[in-house]
Order: structure tokens, then C-alpha cells, then sequence
């Protein structure tokens, strides 16, 4: 496979994923501060912007509609839903020969909604539910419609990667907030109904934790996500390595996923901001090792957000 569409579709599928998953951290944390009159707003902005990655300037009150520009809908933000989807749909017009004419319509019609100004006009809570509709539809479209080639595989790499990176993020504010903030960071994932009847009705922030980071079932928890990324990267191997790894961010994804699953909970939890840091920075320093030995003569995309 070329090296321009391999890289298009392993981007598709993390700014798709970006997008949705951004969308359901806002959705986390608006919910919070207007249902809780005992939060901080201003820290709560703070400590949200500062696990995505955006730099606020130092005296600067930041509120919760500078929370939603900057995340949301400033074109100009690398962090915001806006310039994802925008990006989005820039890769895909890159590798518009491989996709299938459902795809892309998913992706562009997705776009549309940018220059119209429709989606900057939406109430925060319509524009979280059209971000996580429009990523279903697309992701469900390229279920349908592509055939489980080199192509698939780095379009589940990229979204996979993007997951557990995103997961991370959403844990890593749970666990700053109050305890409610667990709850809520379940619906946001669509697992709370899963969470349920994995603990039989039980529910403190140690196994809510726990479900989210290190649950084998839960396609959105951490360890679900690094191990499907690993199964794409093996899939794209085909020599048989009897020892060892030659694929660097193999080795990066497996041993950050064995760190977590071979750990005791409580070691995790300790100080889990900080295990979900260091998480940040392993998905980004595998981006960096699918782009060299994937995509040839690239430099790895960045964002603001992530951890090097």
C-alpha cells in the first residue's frame, strides 16, 4: 500500500475518534459544573484545558464559554472539534481513490456543517450529540464498507492509538473531579449500563476506575483499545519474528499495556493522573514510530495535546 494512503487512513481514524472523544469530555465536564453548584468553574476550566493539552496564560480566568471555543469551535485551536473534523476530512480527500463512496460522503458531509457555520450556531449539548452521531455514522460506514485489507488495518491502528490516548484523558479528569464525576464519565463512554453488570450494581470510584482503565471486554477502556492496536501492528507484519521486536511501536503499545495489566490495582490508582500522563506520551512516541517505518519520507502529525 501506498504510503500517502496508509497514512490518510490511520489519520482518518484518529481525528474521527479525536472529535468524539473530545466531544464526550466537554459533555463530562459542562455537565458537571452546571449540575454541581460546589464546583470551581475557573478550575475546573483550568485543569480541563491543561489535560488537553492547551496552554492558558498565566493571570488569565478562563470560564466555561473560553472552555468551549477553544476545545469546541475555534477553527484555530488544533485542540477543538472544529479543526479536527476539518482535518478529518482533509486527510480523507487524500485517499479519496481507496474510499468507498459511502465513506466519504460520511466524512464531507461531516465537513459541511464547518463552513456553513451550522455547527459553530449548535447549543453545546446538540453539538456534543451531532459530533458522537456523525462519528458513529462514519465509523459504522467504514465497518460496512471496507474490506479488512492493510487499509482497515491502520484506520483501527489510528483509531485505536487515538482511544486510549482519549480514555486517558477522560480518566485522568474523573479522577480530578468530585466522585460523581465517575458516573458521568461512564455514560459519556456508553459503558455505565456495562459497568452495572460487570460489579453487579456496585459503584465507587475504584472499580469505576478499574472498568475504564483496565476492563479486557469494554472497547473503550484502555487496555481493550492498546490491545487492538497491537493485533493491527501484528497484522501488518508478515515475517515471523521468532524473538524480540522489530516494530518499535509494537514493543511501546505491549508494554504499556502489560504495565497495566500486570500491576496491582492499587499501584495504578496511586496516582492515576500521572500513570494517564505517561500513557500520553507512549501513544505519541508509537505515533512517532508508525510514521517512520509506515509512512516514508513523513513527519508524524502532532497536536498541541499530546504528551512528548
Amino acid at each position: 500500500m501506498l504510503s500517502r494512503i496508509a497514512e490518510s487512513l490511520f489519520w482518518i481514524g484518529r481525528y474521527v475518534e479525536r472529535a468524539e472523544d473530545t466531544a464526550r469530555i466537554l459533555e463530562v465536564q459542562t455537565q458537571l459544573m452546571v449540575e454541581d453548584p460546589a464546583v470551581d468553574v475557573a478550575a475546573t476550566c483550568d485543569s480541563v484545558l491543561a489535560i488537553m493539552g492547551v496552554p492558558v496564560t498565566a493571570g488569565e480566568t478562563v470560564g466555561m464559554p473560553e472552555l468551549l471555543q477553544r476545545l469546541a469551535f475555534d477553527p484555530a485551536s488544533p485542540a477543538s472539534i472544529h479543526a479536527t473534523l476539518r482535518a478529518a476530512r482533509e486527510v480523507a480527500r487524500r485517499a479519496r481513490e481507496t474510499l468507498s463512496t459511502s465513506m466519504w460522503e460520511a466524512v464531507n458531509t461531516t465537513w459541511r456543517a464547518l463552513p456553513s457555520g451550522r455547527f459553530d450556531a449548535m447549543a453545546p449539548p446538540t453539538a456534543f450529540a451531532w459530533v458522537r452521531g456523525r462519528a458513529a455514522l462514519i465509523n459504522g460506514t467504514a465497518d460496512a464498507t471496507m474490506p479488512r485489507d492493510e487499509g482497515w488495518q491502520f484506520l483501527m491502528l489510528g483509531r485505536s492509538i487515538e482511544r486510549a490516548d482519549m480514555t486517558a484523558r477522560l480518566v485522568a479528569a474523573a479522577s480530578l473531579s468530585t466522585s460523581s464525576a465517575w458516573t458521568t464519565s461512564l455514560h459519556a463512554c456508553g459503558g455505565y449500563e456495562s459497568f452495572l453488570r460487570t460489579y453487579r450494581g456496585l459503584e465507587t470510584d475504584r472499580v469505576a476506575a478499574e472498568f475504564l482503565v483496565l476492563d479486557r471486554l469494554f472497547p473503550r477502556s484502555v487496555v481493550f483499545a492498546l490491545s487492538r492496536a497491537e493485533q493491527c501492528l501484528q497484522n501488518l507484519e508478515e515475517s515471523g519474528q521468532r524473538a524480540g521486536f522489530h516494530n518499535e511501536a509494537q514493543r511501546l503499545l505491549g508494554r504499556a499495556r502489560t504495565e497495566l495489566e500486570y500491576r496491582s490495582l492499587a499501584d495504578v490508582l496511586t496516582d492515576l493522573p500521572h500513570e494517564m500522563e505517561r500513557l500520553q506520551r507512549t501513544c505519541a512516541q508509537a505515533t512517532d514510530a508508525v510514521t517512520r517505518r509506515y509512512f516514508a519520507g513523513a513527519v508524524a502529525a502532532t497536536w498541541r495535546g499530546e504528551r512528548g
